[in-house]
């Protein structure tokens, strides 16, 4: 990537479910794989997950870890490493960030910074880094206020209250612009309305923009109705050369990162599913973390490899005559590859196949596949 071209990071978190509050960093969460009518707790170590959102290509991206950091509560008592909240760890990989492009002699990389609604969170917008441009879900009922007029007094840091984003969406006099964003290889139609500049409570110093897209409700072609509901996003602006608060980025760009923030999520999914994520044996406190950041590294290195040798649309080739393949490769798909490329048989095919009457080179095909049969299973 160039020094002017939009660095693309994503900030999440995700938990590793432990059996027992002994180890290291296991706290009480929120059980996720309860539903949300019954919401239960378990005990968990949170992690926060500071990837890279490659460049796009035909509409995909790609989350790619850079720091896997733990993210522990309090109340859990960890040993090993100082207890973190959300918003601390994504405060400390910002500031990482910006200290490696400076040792790169990149200090003016334009960085951006996407997050869920966690995200939008009064200490994050009061400690974010300078130079940081932060694109985060936002509540409903958010409190927003306009900025001081000048005839106000001179000590005065917010203006009068805004309306709050359900009631933009709400309001049948609201004027929507449309725009058409191409994601994964289909054009989406948006209806997007911008406001701003507003402060939150708290953060006075930190102009912000609101944009919110607009619910959507249609029917299929099997006679289902499918609906999105509205989403409110806040972006803090920049100043122009008349100091005029602006958008940091266009529009577009804005929303097109937006809804590849959801990459990390498939990020997680295939770091628990596939990869085993927290599945190692571990018999001190330092191994229960080192091990989960061991993992997340292999992962990234094994996806930065893939990227690096097929990019995002060109994708391994596929041992089945019925699939061509999807438009971006997957994780198992990938490790695939790196198998065949280990064992020199990438044609598998589970039939009756004629082998040589040497049993020695017999022996060795047999064995090939049977290493192509437990990588199958294993995927």
């Amino acid at each position: 990537m160039g020094e002017d071209e939009l660095y693309v990071v994503a900030g999440d978190a995700t938990q590793t479910p432990r059996s027992s509050r002994k180890m290291e960093g296991a706290g009480w969460l929120r059980n996720m794989r309860t539903p949300p009518f019954m919401v239960g707790i378990h005990a968990a170590q949170r992690w926060f997950n500071g990837s890279w959102l490659v460049p796009a290509e035909n509409g995909y991206s790609r989350a790619i870890p850079l720091r896997w950091m733990p993210a522990f509560t309090e109340k859990s008592e960890p040993k090993t490493v100082a207890p973190c909240k959300e918003w601390e760890a994504s405060v400390q990989f910002l500031r990482w960030l910006q200290e490696q492009f400076i040792a790169h002699n990149r200090p003016n990389q334009p960085i951006l910074f996407v997050g869920d609604g966690h995200y939008d969170n009064l200490k994050l917008w009061q400690h974010l880094p300078e130079g940081i441009i932060m694109l985060a879900r936002s509540a409903k009922n958010r409190t927003l206020y306009h900025l001081p007029d000048p005839t106000m007094h001179g000590n005065r840091k917010y203006g009068d209250v805004a309306p709050k984003p359900q009631d933009i969406w709400r309001n049948p006099k609201t004027r929507w612009k449309s725009l058409e964003i191409d994601v994964r290889r289909q054009t989406r139609h948006l209806q997007v309305a911008l406001r701003g500049p507003f402060v939150r409570k708290g953060a006075p110093n930190t102009p912000l923009f609101l944009i919110v897209v607009r619910g959507k409700k249609r029917k299929n072609k099997y006679g289902r109705y499918y609906r999105r509901q509205p989403l409110p996003f806040l972006v803090n602006g920049i100043q122009d050369h008349k100091g005029n608060w602006i958008l940091p980025l266009p529009l577009k760009t804005l929303l097109f990162w937006a809804w590849q923030r959801w990459e990390v999520e498939v990020c997680h999914r295939e770091l628990k599913t596939t990869f085993g994520l927290g599945h190692k044996q571990c018999f001190n406190p330092k191994a229960t973390v080192l091990s989960v950041q061991w993992s997340a590294w292999v992962y990234a290195m094994l996806l930065l490899a893939g990227y690096k040798t097929f990019r995002l649309a060109r994708a391994p080739n596929v041992p089945t005559r019925w699939w061509r393949g999807s438009g971006r490769w997957s994780f198992a798909s990938l490790l695939r590859a790196f198998r065949a490329s280990f064992w020199g048989q990438h044609h598998f095919q589970p039939i009756l196949t004629p082998t040589p009457y040497d049993w020695l080179r017999k022996y060795d095909l047999f064995a090939a596949l049977k290493n192509s049969v437990y990588a199958s299973m294993r995927s």
